[in-house]
Order: C-alpha cells, then structure tokens, then sequence
C-alpha cells in the first residue's frame, strides 16, 4: 500500500500529552479531546520498541533502505505466525542523495537526473523529491499499526506531533502543520519532510528533521513538489528568532553542529516514546557497524 503524503484536509486526532515540561504544551492545529489512545488510559505497560541509534554516523541511503526492507519482511513473518514482535526505530544520518516517492515527478528536478550531483533513488515511499544529507536526523519508525491504530492518516500526524514537540519543548519554536500538506512548518520554512509505505500496516521509511543541514542542495529540487516556499533548519531558525518577532528565545546551551545535533535526537527519541507510549530498549547494530558508515565527526574534521 502507497500512501502519497499529500494533498489532503483532515481533523486532528488526540494524542497522550507530555510527561514533563517545564511549561504548558500548546497543541498546533490540533482538535482537543479528553480521549487519549487506549494505552495512555490504562495500567498497562508500554510496548517494546527496539531502537537502533546510528545518529552520529552518515549511513549510505541504499544501505539503509535494504536494511527497513529486511525487518518489515521478518515483522510480517512473525504477523503471519501469529509470534509478537516489538516495533523498531532507526535513527541515523545520511550522505548527500536525492530521493523521490513512488509517485514523484522529475519536474521537481532542477538538474538532468543523467547527471545528478548526488545519487538519486526512487523509493516507494509517498511523497515528491527531497534531500537527505549531514546535519539532517532521519528516523525510520517500522512499526505494527495493528497494536496502535490502523489509519494511516493517524500515523502521519503522530510523526508530524513527535516534530512539533520537539520543536516546541526543546527550542521553544512554534512549529504548525500545513494544511494540504504533510510535514512540520515554522512560518513559510518546512523543516521536517515525511514519507511513508505500509506494507500490511507495517510501517517504513519516516521523517527527515533539518538540525544543521546545508541547505544548498534544496536549491537543486523542489523539495517535496512544493513551490514557492523555503526549506529551513532548527539551526537556521534559532539563529533568526528576535525579540521583536514575538519568539521565546531557547535557552539550549551548545557550542558546535555536532552538540546540536545531540540534542535534537534525545528530544527526538523522547517524544517518539511518548507521542507512540513506546518503551525504547537501545540494541546493538549487527549489520551496519561497517566501513560503509561514516562517523559524522570524520567529515567535519
């Protein structure tokens, strides 16, 4: 099943309010309700969801893809055989390429594809072109909507909440979803793309927040079919907010990129649990612990 991530008004679902915060949560386009997921109302604990944490390494995007490929067929296996099996997060980084959903047209390409200045994939997943590359964390969610919600829709705007939390606990940004489009916005700038399949309601590919990313290479594409607006960066952001816009100013002590980046995966990896009421258990990477992934600090070196 493709799902296209575009092009459609929806009501915004509830989801379980943060646990802590320092300051009230304002949801962004959001309907309220009392009703929170069955889960979050309950003594139950939460579900396992296996994380593999390879944010501080550029993972090849081919690599990477083969490799949610490979889980979501062993997760429909254990689905088939009726054996539990508990959700998966990847969450790493890419170097520089070009990808393009199902659906994707090459008029969005501001270059010939024949001689492209990254590698190109067209993927399976909903959505038009975008840019993956250094400073961008990409999460990966392959996870069994049967044991959350079976509505895809649902599902794009839980990963659209995990952003805007994000955004708003950690660096007081007020981010908002657009209406007709998929993604997280700041103003007229798109600083988080999402594209997803589902293959028997088991969900893969994800979301792409821009941290410190060069934006240079958006200027190559139209990033995600959309004209007319500006692609932005947390980095970016934070550097812009002025008093007199209205803005809080965060309070996020950091020195470097790299620092940045740290922060943006726990408040990442933070929210996810709880937007998912998901326990995360960090595992080991078997497969890509190789000298096909770069370790980020090596390219800034």
């Amino acid at each position: 099943m493709v799902l296209v991530a575009s092009h459609f008004l929806i009501s915004m679902p509830a989801f379980p309010p943060r646990k802590h915060s320092n300051k009230p949560y304002r949801p962004h386009c959001c309907t309220p309700s009392s009703k929170l997921n069955q889960l979050s109302l309950s003594n139950e604990r939460p579900r396992a969801c296996e994380c593999f944490d390879l944010y501080k390494n550029l993972v090849p995007y081919g690599e990477a893809w083969s490799w949610q490929k490979r889980i979501v067929r062993d997760k429909k296996v254990s689905i088939e055989k009726n054996r539990d099996c508990p959700d998966t997060l990847i969450i790493l980084q890419h170097h520089p390429v070009y990808t393009l959903g199902a659906g994707s047209s090459e008029e969005y390409l501001n270059f010939d594809i024949k001689n492209a200045p990254y590698d190109v994939y067209r993927t399976e997943r909903g959505g038009e072109v975008t840019y993956h590359g250094p400073g961008q964390l990409v999460m990966y969610p392959i996870i069994n909507l049967r044991n959350h919600r079976m509505d895809l829709h649902w599902y794009l705007r839980a990963l659209e909440e995990v952003v805007i939390r994000v955004l708003s606990s950690t660096f007081s940004i007020e981010a908002s979803r657009l209406d007709g489009f998929t993604g997280v916005w700041v103003g007229d700038k798109k600083v988080a793309a999402i594209g997803i399949r589902a293959s028997q309601w088991v969900t893969y590919h994800g979301l792409a927040l821009n941290v410190t990313t060069d934006l240079t290479p958006f200027h190559s594409i139209v990033p995600c079919g959309i004209r007319h607006r500006q692609v932005g960066s947390i980095k970016g952001l934070l550097g812009e907010f002025q008093p007199s816009t209205g803005y809080e100013k965060a309070d996020v002590p950091y020195s470097n990129d790299c620092q940045l980046i740290d922060i943006a995966r726990a408040s990442l990896i933070k929210e996810f649990s709880e937007v998912f009421q998901l326990e995360i258990h960090y595992k080991t990477i078997p497969m890509l612990d190789s000298a096909e992934t770069t370790p980020v600090s090596h390219l800034r070196n």
